[in-house]
């Protein structure tokens, strides 16, 4: 089969791989749905819905009926697989045009849906599910590709579609997706037989073909037609967006000033939930926010549906001077802190002129993008997904702004419409049906000596709570491969020398672009040194004191800067150890370095309480499986202070204390998540996590 060459969209069609699943419709379709979905230009995360039509053997009467096997609600096209498809008798969905009551009673017609599935382990259906099965075509992309989503919000949008597909393909006007416009597409089919396909105003494309492929093909051959008519015309009569207003920063300052203001961003953004960052510098947000038109479009908001229910109606627009003196955060805040309150009032105005007797309350009325001209693009979300993803859809809104305004005028749904989708009921139920979020979602920890041993076990414990970690070490190899073992926009990682100021500076820089701020800090670098008074060099006991002491101290003083900047609090977990209130033989640099660990908590939890700052310590003791410390000479010099083995160290450890317990890193992970989930009015306090030990009991 010749494999077409295409410039705009990216043909992944594997005949191979198509080969190994002939005969299998279904199989074939969520393979096309998985390569459409891989290429974000035809459609973002979640947006979009495929189908296919099959003859199944209907289980009560054995006769030969079609079933539609369609997208499912809340899926996405990229990773779909058969769990997240509904399959439903096509005889019955269509036959439900014998009850439809029209426009006002639309809602009503999702809960009939249930009653045409075919396979009763299907996926709850879509709204879309009429528009796949009111058409006649065996095989049904509806996406939402960025050349294709300019034509339709473009002001001409009709005579355009005509101009560039001649009669090949329909046209239909923006409508709310549901049952009525699946009989829109019904209707225009009939008027224009012969037809590749439709193009929704404002809203998408619709294409088909008889078999996986030929769907494929055509729906890539239509975004092609139409990226390369808008692509012909960029620039041409008028420069792009209007051309540039302002001068972007070179990339290392734009990191930086992104850094810095990140935190006073999300602490804004958090006036009514606590939010998760994510920052991006893309070449298409510089050339839209830099540009003339951004103070005319931006208001505007997004047309798809897709795109303003992920990054509300309309961005915030930061007038702030790309290079700001940022080193005085309250003066900043002072500065934009009216912007996100005009914001907010915009929002509820438009709430309140919109809403309906059976609304919803209004929702958080913070922005999710805030666009910061010369510097780049932040978005705010309830995790880091959600914020990404967000991103993702307004540098897809910035692509149709840039190709309505190069073929003829953009122009945004009016905002009745855009509110009847962002509070349609149906909305906001599958909104009530999402997944309680766990006690540590919303909160960014970083964790120092996180490559191994308790500090990984620390990130794993946080990670698996919903918190979003950011793992740092001395060796990068060692927290790379520690990092990998997180999913994707859960972790992120930094080379981190906790002794030096620099260093620690930019571990948080990365938290920061990363995530937009910091909620807990743990600082568990360490390293163990057991020697007499005698063999203890001025090297050892620097190093100890370096590590132990003046890291956590650098980690406390970036951190809190971070947290003050955000204005919520957080807290911060030193790991010391037994030794820190114990004394024992060969032991002097290590215990006096614990115990300033130690002492230093209870003064930064003194100083810092009246923020909603609290400071902890866990103390650890005798964690040898799986701690790094234990390797080398640490074990051996406790092993010769024992006068044991090395090997018996473990069984010596556990005899000793009042559980008999060996006690494990994920022990201390656990003592750590005590403190920063549950015990949140504890400050100044130090969990022994060690089995029990008399001579290290606190009071």
């Amino acid at each position: 089969m010749k494999v077409k060459t295409f410039e705009y969209v990216k043909y992944l069609w594997d005949d191979k791989k198509a080969a190994e699943l002939e005969g299998d419709e279904v199989a074939l379709f969520l393979y096309r749905s998985n390569m459409l979905g891989a290429d974000l230009r035809i459609t973002n995360y979640g947006g979009g819905n495929t189908s296919c039509k099959t003859i199944e053997k209907d289980p009560l009467t054995g006769e030969a009926v079609e079933v539609m096997w369609v997208k499912g609600s809340g899926g996405d096209i990229g990773t779909l697989t058969r769990k997240g498809i509904a399959g439903l008798y096509t005889g019955r969905l269509r036959s439900l045009k014998q009850v439809y009551r029209g426009l006002e009673h639309e809602d009503e017609m999702v809960a009939l849906f249930n009653h045409c599935l075919y396979d009763l382990d299907s996926r709850a259906p879509s709204i879309d599910t009429p528009l796949h099965g009111l058409l006649p075509f065996k095989h049904i992309d509806h996406l939402h590709p960025d050349a294709l989503i300019a034509i339709a919000a473009a002001k001409d949008s009709r005579e355009i579609t005509r101009e560039i597909w001649g009669d090949s393909m329909g046209w239909v006007p923006w409508q709310r997706p549901g049952f009525d416009l699946g009989l829109q597409l019904e209707r225009c089919l009939e008027e224009n037989p012969g037809i590749r396909g439709i193009v929704l105003g404002s809203h998408g494309l619709f294409t088909w073909g008889d078999t996986s492929y030929e769907c494929y093909l055509n729906s890539l051959e239509v975004i092609e037609q139409a990226s390369q008519y808008i692509e012909e015309r960029l620039g041409k009569e008028r420069p792009v967006f209007g051309g540039q207003k302002v001068e972007s920063l070179a990339p290392a300052d734009r990191l930086s000033q992104a850094a810095q203001i990140a935190p006073i961003l999300r602490g804004l953004c958090s006036s009514y939930n606590k939010m998760v960052g994510h920052f991006t510098d893309d070449s298409r947000v510089l050339e839209f926010i830099n540009s003339k038109d951004l103070a005319r479009l931006a208001p505007l908001g997004t047309s798809c549906p897709d795109h303003f229910l992920r990054t509300k109606i309309k961005p915030l627009v930061l007038n702030l001077p790309a290079n700001a003196d940022l080193s005085a955060h309250k003066a900043v805040r002072a500065q934009i802190e009216p912007q996100f309150e005009q914001y907010r009032q915009d929002y509820t105005d438009y709430y309140e002129s919109c809403k309906h007797p059976d609304s919803p309350a209004m929702r958080d009325p913070n922005p999710v993008v805030i666009l910061y001209p010369g510097i780049g693009m932040f978005t705010f979300s309830k995790d880091k997904q959600t914020a990404r993803v967000a991103g993702e859809f307004y540098i897809n809104a910035i692509n149709v702004m840039r190709g309505a305004e190069a073929i003829s005028a953009y122009t945004a749904l009016p905002r009745q419409e855009a509110f009847n989708i962002e509070y349609w009921l149906l909305e906001e139920a599958k909104l009530q049906r999402q997944p309680p979020e766990k006690l540590l979602s919303r909160r960014v920890a970083i964790i120092t000596g996180a490559g191994g041993g308790i500090g990984k076990a620390i990130a794993d414990k946080l990670a698996a709570e919903g918190a979003n970690v950011v793992l740092t070490d001395i060796v990068e190899e060692r927290v790379k491969e520690a990092n990998n073992t997180f999913g994707r926009d859960v972790s992120a990682y930094a080379v981190c020398d906790v002794s030096s100021p620099d260093s620690v500076a930019k571990a948080y820089n990365k938290a920061c672009l990363e995530f937009g701020g910091i909620d807990i800090i743990v600082h568990s670098a360490g390293l163990a040194i057991s020697k007499s008074l005698e063999e203890t060099s001025l090297e050892d006991w620097n190093l100890l004191q370096d590590v132990l002491v003046k890291g956590q101290f650098l980690m406390a003083k970036n951190g809190v800067e971070v947290m003050r900047k955000q204005g919520f609090g957080g807290d911060i977990v030193n790991i010391a150890s037994k030794n820190g209130l114990v004394s024992g033989p060969n032991n002097v640099a290590y215990g006096a370095a614990k115990a300033a660990q130690q002492h230093m908590t209870r003064l930064l939890a003194a100083e810092l309480g009246k923020e909603k700052i609290r400071v902890n310590t866990v103390n650890p003791d005798g964690v040898i499986v799986g701690s790094k410390i234990w390797e080398g000479e640490w074990a051996e010099g406790r092993a010769k202070a024992y006068g044991i083995k090395v090997e018996d160290l473990p069984a010596h450890y556990a005899k000793r204390n009042l559980m008999n317990e060996i006690i494990l890193p994920e022990d201390i992970a656990k003592g750590v998540y005590a403190l920063v989930a549950i015990l949140n009015k504890s400050t100044g306090n130090i969990i022994n996590v060690d089995g029990g030990m008399e001579a290290a009991f606190v009071r």
